[in-house]
């Protein structure tokens, strides 16, 4: 049973603490609409009801649920921020098809467990700061753009002032190149020119780029 719904500093969710049978306490992250004094199973054969935990062999499909776990037995990995919930789309022998908030479609065991239902605390994507004072106050620094630095303090840094940019891809401030993976380096590199030698009817041979003639068919 649901004993109280709490404010959790680490996570957007909130989160239920309940009491078992032989009173024991555990906790869960809350979802949309639950209550306090709500009784809350877990296993095979139960209620398909908001806050119940099954696994998805026993959910129907077209259900809404979260806190879904990657591999039996892991505990839920999937599905944990306020306000969001995937859909169960499909089941075929030993795997289901779930579509997530992202709109990635993944293919998981149907022993995982998921609870059933939305995460709770649904606002939480309207909160707005207001001051700098508030993130100041959750450990976040001003952070500062290397362009609007002198050119001593960043690669990026110096110039007249102009809008113009710089003639060299994005770089740290310790001049490592940024944004540029081994695989887009080598995509980046101009293709070499394929040249055809052309003999004239006096003998003279010139070279010309060459391209492929398109079919008509």
């Amino acid at each position: 049973m649901i004993e109280a719904i709490e404010y959790d500093p680490n996570r957007s969710a909130r989160i239920a603490r309940l009491k078992d049978e032989a009173g024991k306490w555990h906790y869960m992250i809350a979802a949309l609409d639950m209550r306090v004094g709500q009784k809350i199973s877990v296993g095979e054969e139960i209620a398909v009801e908001t806050g119940n935990r099954l696994p998805l062999k026993n959910i129907p499909t077209g259900t809404t649920i979260y806190a879904i776990e990657l591999q039996p037995g892991r505990g839920a990995q999937l599905v944990r921020s306020a306000g969001n919930g995937a859909q169960l789309l499909s089941k075929e022998g030993e795997w289901a098809q779930v579509k997530l908030p992202s709109g990635e479609v993944r293919m998981l065991n149907v022993e995982c467990m998921a609870h059933i239902g939305n995460v709770g605390n649904i606002q939480h994507q309207n909160i707005k700061l207001g001051k700098a004072g508030r993130n100041r106050r959750k450990g976040k620094r001003p952070t500062v753009r290397g362009v609007v630095m002198n050119a001593v303090d960043h690669p990026h840094g110096g110039g007249d002032g102009g809008r113009h940019r710089m003639a060299k891809a994005p770089r740290t401030p310790w001049a490592k190149r940024r944004l540029v993976t081994k695989l887009g380096a080598v995509a980046a590199r101009p293709m070499p020119l394929l040249l055809k030698a052309v003999i004239s009817k006096r003998g003279k041979v010139k070279y010309e780029p060459f391209t492929k003639k398109r079919s008509l068919h």
